[in-house]
């Protein structure tokens, strides 16, 4: 009757106080009845009528209780976090009660068959003693182990476990079950398969094979990629604990938990990390220049910024917990301060992120590390052994890569070369020093530094990647990305000093960079048609590193991307130059490396007109994070501001930067893989947006007949399980 529960616990505790009892189990019948006719007063205040008598209406008013808590909020959140739509509602089932508060040889329970924690081959759950199934539940009383039940009913007992073996053999899974004892006699009132952890749902899938209840197909679909997803990020000890310290709650961009002390910039994550502390990086929003801390937090919270953001985009590569888009906060970086709700928070406070959950919890909470049990290894090699699909990992250090590898990575689908300038101030002085240059010639000078670099990590990616292909993206940042933010008089003065211009060049050559829209902008292949020698430098820098590490006994398949073509002659242009620099670094080495030049297919034109771009690339990767930008039209960095009210209101069913437009991006996707096979049929199809590991993504890529998916390393292990998922 939507009265709250608390104006009749309240009766009820003033009742006991008064007769100075601890249960309400000792509460007499004469009790009861005082207690009945208080319950009915609370009642009157809040309806205005009196509790109807006639057990008919008392039934009829129940079931639209239950019809009526279908929207009820907690319920219409449900839905949305587990993404259930298309229902109309709930059923009601009417059924005969038994009753196990009838005295001390009855009682009521809920068990698990397994631990749902552990996945322990081990009856788990709880029972009172002369108590109805809402007191276990509703947490009304403190219930006791089952062991109780054990002594003081031992012949219900016995039956209880003969029926769990009963069921779990029908069902073939873990239950769930509640069961009612009157007096001695044991009624099970329900079961279903039982909710568990990730670790549990590993151990309860590797011991049902092992018994003979499940075959391997069955025991891949009964763990979720969510499940691993736990096992692979440190998790709180007791998440239930801190509930009351959440100051506010943000998008859960990077799952996992982090704990650390409050800083405000990269210079201070990266100098407090290098002294031992733990940090969290707290921004108004994250830029590639910020990738330094972000690499030496423990996690990032910003204000601004969605799922595919930079800080969640990048922390989900490095397997670091993140909170984005937490409009409840304001970031005062002068004063280095954060108001969160009513609190200020300064640098060096501690925080606790939930990754997972989007919570920011004040203080500091307890973790415990990874949870990567025997089991997981022996499940992963099942899923290995019936997915079709190939698994990649889009990784740009040569750690990354063995993160990857260690992960079951088939090879990198994607190495972003723009993030490895990024690695220390002498390479963003040299890119500067390229992005200023008014000459060909002090553009070769600044590249001739940058050269070293990028040798360097290549050798080391390939290392790592040892008989797997690597795929390299050829620069696209927006340019601008390059340029320092903050005081424009500061900058100018800094680059003057770095590059030998005068500060008016300076000016000049900043105003003529300067994009209303980077995204849109002077990026991806226009840079390398603009300044081939930009592109002349990186295939050098990747074939002298492959042709070294080559020498040392490595296997190295390089795979060459063009990024962000729109025409065929774009790609084009820039394969001539690739294929003119190779042929340069061979004839120096006296020795080639065979290799593979393709694209990413990220415009919506290219996709339109893959079949000619097919004609001369061997591979396509999409990129699905720009693709659904342009298809929609919407900013990846900006939907923050209207995609929660979408959500909310039923006009988009779920975030199309988190989970794949399958309607409209992925017929694009579906249209540029067989255009483009219908012009060279071996051609190899992939796609290296964040979608790559996002389940029902790698689902839709499956069945679209792609040929890999490429995601961050730490994502991997979910990839493969969600392609597995597919075929069975």
């Amino acid at each position: 009757m939507g009265i709250p529960h608390s104006l009749f616990e309240e009766k009820l505790g003033e009742l006991k106080a008064a007769k100075g009892l601890n249960l309400d189990t000792n509460l007499t019948a004469a009790d009861l009845k005082e207690l009945v006719a208080q319950y009915k007063k609370v009642y009157i205040e809040a309806k205005g009528e009196q509790f109807p008598s006639d057990p008919r209406k008392q039934l009829y008013l129940a079931v639209l209780a239950v019809f009526n808590s279908w929207d009820s909020p907690r319920a219409i959140k449900y839905r949305s976090i587990n993404q259930i739509t298309g229902l109309k509602g709930t059923a009601v089932n009417v059924q005969c009660m038994v009753f196990g508060n009838m005295g001390s040889t009855s009682g009521t329970g809920v068990l698990f068959t397994r631990n749902p924690s552990t996945g322990e081959k081990k009856l788990y759950g709880e029972f009172l003693i002369n108590a109805q199934g809402e007191d276990v539940v509703a947490g009304i009383r403190t219930p006791e182990d089952l062991d109780t039940m054990k002594q003081c009913m031992p012949g219900a007992y016995e039956e209880l476990v003969e029926n769990c073996n009963i069921l779990e053999k029908h069902y073939r899974d873990m239950m769930d079950i509640e069961f009612t004892v009157q007096e001695n006699r044991l009624w099970m009132l329900q079961c279903r398969s039982g909710k568990r952890t990730g670790k549990g749902a590993v151990k309860i899938a590797v011991d049902l094979v092992n018994e003979g209840l499940v075959d391997i197909s069955s025991a891949i679909k009964m763990v979720e990629p969510g499940h691993l997803d736990q096992l692979l990020h440190p998790q709180f000890e007791d998440p239930s604990s801190y509930k009351d310290k959440v100051i506010a709650t943000g998008l859960p961009a990077s799952p996992g938990a982090a704990v650390g002390q409050v800083v405000f910039n990269t210079e201070d994550a990266e100098a407090w990390h290098a002294q031992g502390k733990d940090v969290i990086l707290v921004r108004t929003e994250t830029s590639p220049e910020d990738v330094g801390g972000m690499h030496a937090a423990a996690g990032i919270l910003t204000a601004r910024g969605g799922m595919t953001s930079h800080a969640a985009v990048v922390a989900r590569g490095w397997g670091k917990c993140c909170v984005s888009g937490c409009s409840d906060i304001r970031v005062n970086d002068a004063e280095k301060v954060v108001i969160i709700a009513d609190q200020t928070i300064q640098e060096g406070d501690w925080l606790s992120l939930n990754g997972s959950t989007g919570e920011v919890i004040i203080g500091k909470q307890p973790l415990s590390p990874p949870a990567l049990s025997g089991d997981l290894g022996a499940f992963m090699t099942w899923v290995d052994g019936i997915r079709k699909m190939k698994v990649m990992a889009n990784a740009d250090t040569p750690g990354d890569a063995l993160t990857a590898r260690n992960n079951g990575a088939e090879g990198i689908g994607l190495c972003r070369t723009e993030h490895m300038f990024f690695a220390s101030d002498e390479r963003i002085k040299a890119v500067r020093q390229m992005i200023m240059a008014a000459t060909i010639e002090q553009r070769k000078a600044a590249l001739d530094l940058l050269l070293p670099y990028q040798k360097s990590d290549f050798e080391g990616i390939f290392r790592a990647m040892d008989g797997l292909p690597v795929t390299i993206r050829l620069l696209d940042p927006p340019l601008h990305e390059f340029l320092p933010e903050g005081d424009i008089d500061e900058i100018v003065t800094q680059l003057a000093s770095d590059t030998g211009m005068t500060e008016d060049e300076i000016f000049t050559r900043i105003e003529k960079l300067s994009e209303v829209n980077p995204m849109l902008g002077f990026r991806g292949c226009r840079l390398g048609i603009s300044y081939p020698e930009l592109t002349e430098m990186q295939v050098r820098a990747i074939f002298e590193a492959a042709i070294s590490v080559n020498n040392q006994g490595f296997k190295v398949l390089p795979e060459i991307m063009v990024p962000l073509v729109g025409t065929p002659q774009e790609l084009g242009h820039q394969m001539n130059v690739i294929r003119s620099t190779a042929e340069k670094v061979f004839s120096e080495a006296g020795f080639s490396i065979s290799y593979k030049v393709g694209t990413m297919i990220e415009i919506p034109r290219a996709a339109l007109v893959a079949d000619e771009i097919a004609e001369q690339a061997e591979f396509f990767s999409f990129g699905t994070n720009d693709l659904t930008q342009m298809t929609f039209g919407y900013s990846r960095d900006d939907v923050g501001k209207f995609l929660p009210i979408y959500l909310s209101k039923g006009i988009l069913q779920s975030d199309p930067f988190e989970v794949l437009d399958q309607k409209g991006v992925g017929q694009l996707i579906k249209l540029a893989t067989e255009k483009g096979r219908s012009a060279r049929p071996d051609l190899k199809v992939g796609i290296c947006g964040e979608h790559g590991g996002e389940p029902s993504s790698v689902a839709f890529f499956a069945e679209a007949g792609l040929d890999y998916v490429s995601c961050s390393p730490f994502r991997v292990p979910i990839a493969r399980l969600a392609a597995a998922q597919v075929v069975v």
